[in-house]
């Protein structure tokens, strides 16, 4: 119990929330305690302990303190408000007002949708999963590609615009895993990752890590229910999403000219690959599972066949010019960054899978988040970067 100095540093709605929670808490014990006599001692549960009439709490009970700025009429029937304490200042009104802006939200989107459908034609509608995947897929194949051989701006834009979609899916998987990530100053580092290692090269990946950390820690200072893992989750996300994706920019900066752009597209046909191969080899043949607790569609057998599609286009990449690379280093390499797709995507699984995430969102319909389509990309991207620069295959 708060002592009376305590109650009179808060405001009045903060006293008026905790009154509420405990007068709740009470109730949920009593009842508790009332079930717990029942299965001992087989008595009548409502012979014991009457639920409405334990909602219908008398203010007085709690002490003068308590029932200071305190609405009874709160409590009478047990309509406690949904949520955390600090929303049960919620009047019936301005819950009403929320249902009906999110009510028009959805009905304004459900008419987009049909305005869209009614214009598309007969043979587009209803399609089959694999045409909505086929079809998503192609139209973020064709604007990869676009943005790839579109110039440095173009992709260095591209990679920001994936870098905040890939942040902001993340953080909303954990905050409804009961986290409080900073989903502004997250965003915010991974996208600002990618130019800063386009105009600063490394020194600029440090130079946003610092600004960030350092931002984190003054939000964890002065916003009190902060946790220090909210920090790490907030600094993560960013690093994950914004600054694995700055291997392809190094990769950009080394290869002038259309070969840098036919590399980077040579890296993503890898990813898609790996992708690819594993998926029809493993629905067809796979029979042993390789992460059955993480991914339990994933099989060792579609997992070698996706090895075996990245180093076909790494095997493709040694003839590229700009690029020194001999055929069994490129073989090699392929192998290496197969293994970092799986891994990645094997990452982006885990945390789906522990936040009790199907997919990370709904962004690209049949594959749902672009965070989904891209996990395999961020490990690739980094290992591709480190492999190049340490094998010494630029020319």
């Amino acid at each position: 119990m708060p002592t009376r100095e305590t109650n009179e540093s808060l405001t009045e709605k903060q006293i008026a929330a905790r009154q509420r929670l405990r007068i709740r808490s009470a109730a949920v014990i009593e009842e508790i305690r009332a079930r717990k006599a029942y299965d001992e001692q087989g008595f009548i549960k409502d012979d014991i302990f009457d639920v409405d009439a334990a909602n219908e709490v008398d203010l007085e009970q709690v002490g003068d303190d308590a029932s200071e700025g305190v609405d009874e009429a709160t409590f009478v029937g047990g309509s406690i408000p949904e949520g955390p304490p600090w929303n049960y200042d919620i009047t019936p009104e301005e819950m009403a007002i929320k249902a009906a802006k999110r009510e028009r939200r959805a009905q304004k989107t459900k008419s987009l949708k049909q305005s869209a459908l009614n214009k598309a034609p007969n043979k587009l509608k209803n399609p089959s999963d694999l045409q909505v995947r086929f079809r998503t897929a192609l139209v973020y194949t064709l604007l990869t590609i676009g943005c790839v051989f579109g110039g440095d701006i173009t992709f260095v834009l591209y990679l920001m615009i994936v870098a905040g979609i890939c942040a902001g899916e993340f953080y909303y998987m954990l905050r409804s895993d009961a986290k409080l990530p900073n989903e502004m100053l997250g965003i915010a580092g991974a996208v600002l990752y990618i130019p800063a290692v386009y105009f600063l090269g490394l020194n600029g990946a440090v130079l946003v890590m610092v600004i960030q950390l350092i931002a984190l820690l003054v939000w964890y200072v002065f916003w009190l229910k902060a946790r220090i893992a909210d920090v790490g989750i907030s600094f993560f996300g960013a690093a994950y999403t914004g600054l694995l994706l700055c291997g392809l920019v190094l990769i950009r900066q080394n290869v002038d000219g259309v070969w840098g752009s036919l590399v980077l597209f040579l890296l993503f046909l890898s990813v898609w690959a790996n992708d690819a191969f594993a998926y029809f080899v493993g629905s067809r043949f796979g029979k042993h599972k390789l992460a059955p607790r993480t991914s339990p569609k994933k099989s060792w057998e579609g997992f070698i066949a996706g090895l075996i599609g990245s180093a076909l286009v790494w095997l493709a990449m040694s003839f590229i010019p700009g690029i020194a690379i001999p055929i069994p280093l490129a073989i090699l390499f392929g192998v290496i960054c197969g293994i970092a797709e799986v891994i990645g995507d094997l990452a982006e699984s885990r945390i789906k899978r522990n936040s009790g995430f199907k997919d990370s969102g709904t962004i690209m319909p049949g594959h749902g988040g672009l965070l989904d389509r891209c996990d395999s990309l961020f490990l690739a991207s980094i290992t591709s970067a480190i492999l190049l620069v340490f094998g010494g295959c630029f020319i």
